[in-house]
């Protein structure tokens, strides 16, 4: 079997694994409730209600991490970052840097497709009010570090987010490195950049203007395209 045929394997097995995972009794039971329950606005649609596997090009360059899949987004789409405000501003701003091949996200067969590029969550289950507990992420922690450990071309990381950036962090037994917005560091053979999650509160708030979000990627292409760090934010 070839490397990526056995790549396609591993991550065939592990994305079994996620979708019928059922570690949080809490999270399960409350993705269950919102896909039954909807919203007015999605009443016609059959809700995905389970836990959501990461996606992308599986010989990625960049890895971006979030904090977990919306209720009524992709835990209605069935797809991170697709169907909500957030997708929206991931989609487009990856379109820009060419890192996916339409500038929308918005249904898990609306053709959106990620160019060296994927995506992952460090929960795999929307959690109520966005507010995961600790034993949540640690019972989602191993979905992510095998996802690492069959993403072998990653050279950035971008994490959405402290929770993300916590995450990443504690796999990668990274240390002493606070987060802040546009904070990158080169951690063993990784750049890992920070952003603020682009979260409708943070979007509408101001506190992550479109500037700030554009300046993260274009971070990242920088790299990729000269090999080299570019300036700070």
């Amino acid at each position: 079997m070839s490397l990526k045929n056995k790549k396609y394997v591993g991550f065939e097995r592990l994305n079994r694994k996620i979708i019928t995972c059922k570690k949080c009794s809490r999270l399960s039971t409350y993705i269950r409730k919102v896909s039954q329950e909807k919203v007015l606005r999605f009443r016609d649609e059959n809700y995905w209600g389970k836990p959501l596997t990461g996606f992308g090009d599986i010989n990625a360059q960049v890895l971006i991490i979030g904090l977990a899949p919306a209720a009524h987004g992709g835990n209605r789409t069935g797809r991170m970052f697709t169907g909500d405000s957030s997708g929206d501003w991931v989609a487009k701003v990856l379109y820009e840097y060419g890192f996916a091949n339409q500038p929308t996200s918005e249904t898990i067969d609306d053709g959106f497709q990620l160019i060296s590029a994927y995506i992952t969550a460090s929960l795999r289950c929307a959690p109520p009010q966005n507010k995961p507990l600790k034993e949540e992420l640690d019972n989602c922690s191993t979905y992510l570090q095998n996802e690492i450990l069959l993403l072998k071309n990653v050279k950035v990381v971008v994490c959405l987010g402290k929770i993300a950036f916590d995450s990443c962090c504690k796999l990668l037994h990274i240390k002493g490195i606070k987060f802040s917005h546009g904070n990158q560091f080169t951690h063993k053979k990784w750049i890992i950049i920070c952003s603020y999650h682009p979260s409708r509160q943070n979007t509408q708030t101001g506190r992550l203007t479109w500037k700030q979000w554009s300046m993260v990627f274009a971070k990242a292409r920088k790299f990729l395209d000269d090999k080299e760090i570019a300036v700070d934010l």
